[in-house]
């Protein structure tokens, strides 16, 4: 009856301290490094709850978020689309946004408002983020959202422009209708990954028309379900702010200072890029073997992305191919052939799983000194 009473006690006590952990980093968390100038924010910029067409309730996403070890979300509902509104009826289009607000007012996550505004073809999606009212971005002819959103002084990026269901060909169509929003100044960024999609097209518009380059979960069920358990990390957009605020994140995007990434896909304009995937690799140590010329490189990757690379050096390898990668927190031995000892070696990488136009991969280059 004890061991009984004790194991009883002992499920209840694991019981309560998940209950009151549901909100501590996981061992997912995400970590990118700062670049120089600039704090690098985590953020997730599109995602649903039950107030519109997603499956959980706003402060699921609040606690995902801080699971993820996210900067900053924004809960975009469906302004026009709302199918769970005879179950979960809500005059106020605001609503997701303060019950995410009020459940992240402990911790240091930023909540962004927001709303999804969804029109056929055309006009197809766009997201709206900090704005100052949902409620009135709910226009009647298809421009009145985006001037609406202008008046608020919103950031708007435009959703999946090369989804299939709006464009059967699976590559975006920019529109008379996307290009006056440009040209008015209501329109400012484009998604290049959503969910598990990512669109050369779609960075070749960003670049055209220079729109901040965005990736994001577009989540409506569980991160746990849709990704992680799939062996995936949620698609989130890096964020170069000069600090941790709304007001500092908001400039940022304005100024196009972004990455998209997903799981080891990381996308961005070469001026944010490059610094970015040179911080995510420290150079631990430099030493030539006993009685040779051949340089031993410890080289360790900090961030969350496994990081593929190319060697680009006048030096080969001794005993590697050319291509290898280096998974996340891990740490690569590379055995450099420099042929006479050299006191500083450039380390010049191409990253292939890196792009900055499509089909353009960036070469990185860091001073080895040696040993």
């Amino acid at each position: 009856m004890n061991r009984i009473f004790t194991l009883a006690v002992t499920i209840l006590s694991f019981t309560m301290v998940c209950a009151q952990d549901h909100t501590h980093q996981s061992s997912r968390a995400f970590f990118y490094p700062n670049i120089d100038g600039y704090v690098t924010l985590k953020a997730d910029l599109h995602q649903h709850t039950v107030f519109s067409d997603g499956n959980v309730w706003p402060t699921i996403r609040v606690q995902e978020a801080l699971r993820d070890n996210l900067d900053a979300i924004s809960l975009t509902e469906h302004l026009e689309y709302q199918p769970h509104k005879a179950d979960i009826p809500h005059p106020d289009r605001n609503r997701a946004y303060h019950l995410a607000l009020a459940e992240a007012k402990d911790h240091d996550l930023l909540i962004v408002p927001g709303s999804e505004i969804t029109r056929s073809e055309p006009v197809g999606h766009s997201n709206a983020i900090f704005i100052t009212d949902a409620n009135t971005l709910l226009g009647s002819n298809p421009e009145s959202p985006f001037k609406e959103a202008k008046k608020q002084n919103a950031f708007v990026f435009w959703n999946h422009p090369a989804w299939h269901a709006q464009s059967p060909t699976g590559n975006p169509m920019m529109g008379d209708f996307q290009k006056e929003r440009i040209r008015n100044g209501e329109l400012h960024g484009i998604e290049v990954i959503n969910s598990v999609d990512y669109a050369e097209e779609s960075l070749a518009l960003a670049l055209e028309y220079n729109l901040t380059i965005m990736g994001t979960s577009d989540i409506h069920g569980l991160i746990d379900w849709d990704y992680t358990e799939k062996g995936n990390h949620r698609p989130i957009t890096l964020i170069f702010a000069k600090e941790k605020s709304l007001e500092s994140m908001k400039e940022a995007l304005f100024k196009g200072r972004t990455v998209a990434v997903y799981n080891d896909l990381l996308v961005g304009k070469p001026e944010y890029l490059k610094p970015l995937l040179q911080a995510c690799i420290e150079i631990k140590s430099a030493s030539y073997l006993p009685n040779t010329t051949v340089l031993k490189v410890e080289l360790t990757n900090i961030s969350s992305s496994d990081l593929l690379f190319e060697n680009q050096m006048e030096f080969n390898f001794y005993d590697s191919s050319p291509v290898f990668k280096i998974e996340a927190g891990e740490t690569k031995t590379l055995h450099i052939k420099t042929l006479e000892k050299l006191t500083s070696v450039p380390l010049r990488l191409k990253a292939l799983g890196a792009f900055t136009a499509p089909k353009a991969q960036p070469l990185i280059e860091w001073s080895i000194t040696a040993e």
